[in-house]
């Protein structure tokens, strides 16, 4: 799985991608939002990891997804 941070511009929020090994859109929401559902994307019980991944996260670098 992969994910990418996108900058949001004037009045749009910034907002993640995650995507599967094929590069697949899987996930979009905005970043100063919790994804919900993680159970649905195997990432259950990582909310944590996965909001200091978001914050440290560059935009438009896609990045392998391994927490």
């Amino acid at each position: 799985m992969y994910i990418i941070k996108v900058k949001g511009k004037a009045k749009i929020p910034d907002y993640i991608q995650l995507r599967d090994d094929n590069f697949v859109l899987i996930a979009y929401f905005r970043a100063d939002r919790p994804l919900t559902k993680l159970e649905k994307y195997g990432l259950e019980g990582k909310e944590e990891a996965l909001e200091q991944l978001i914050n440290s996260l560059p935009f438009g670098k896609l990045q392998k997804l391994d927490i």
